[in-house]
């Protein structure tokens, strides 16, 4: 599928969409009848939201991926050297309109740990290799920094030591990195993704 198996018109109300770039790219919503792959401006993509029940447990919480905008990253990210050309690729599902309440059910109770939606462009890559938006006002689940799960920042070895010791009811903690890592190289190979790389390793 390619970017843009999916357009909608900018005065046309869209059915309901919503933008993967953590588990949602290798573990998507039920009912999806298309897809978009593409990425965000603006944001990145970090390890610096604590999972107290899918990848983590409450009193040993582990570390998920989440948005942050980047401005409010460099405010306070003295911690992390990555660079801003780092991309955050992932894929914008429509859903059938038949079941939109159920799987907006779904991912509220999924991304309940602190989440919250926003509202995002997706952009992507005509055949000349420009960039220009190919959704407009896409929903996507944000873990702002003023939640009660957000981490921030951490020292590298230690987010890597929480993440490889880390394990919840959705499984172990590296194993969502691992497959994030690999479904994030799938998607994109050409991208920048510094961070994920760096906990790879």
């Amino acid at each position: 599928m390619t970017f843009f198996d999916v357009v909608a018109d900018p005065g046309e109300e869209m059915t309901y969409t919503v933008f993967g770039y953590g588990s949602l790219i290798f573990k998507p919503p039920p009912h999806v009848i298309s897809e978009v792959h593409g990425f965000l401006k603006g944001y990145v993509r970090r390890f610096a939201q604590k999972s107290h029940d899918h990848r983590g447990t409450p009193d040993k919480p582990g570390r998920v991926v989440t948005l942050i905008h980047k401005e409010e990253w460099n405010a306070f990210s003295g911690l992390d050297a990555f660079p801003d050309e780092d991309i955050v690729w992932g894929i914008a599902y429509t859903i059938d309109p038949a079941y939109e309440k159920e799987v907006r059910d779904y991912l509220d109770y999924r991304e309940k740990d602190g989440y919250t939606l926003e509202t995002v462009d997706v952009w992507g890559l005509n055949a000349k290799g420009e960039e220009s938006i190919t959704l407009h006002g896409v929903r996507c689940y944000v873990g702002r920094n003023d939640n009660p799960s957000f981490i921030g920042s951490e020292p590298l070895d230690a987010l890597a030591q929480k993440i490889w010791e880390s394990g919840g009811p959705s499984g172990p903690n590296k194993e969502y990195l691992y497959n994030l890592v690999e479904a994030v190289r799938k998607l994109a190979p050409e991208s920048h993704d510094s961070h994920l790389y760096a906990l790879e390793r």
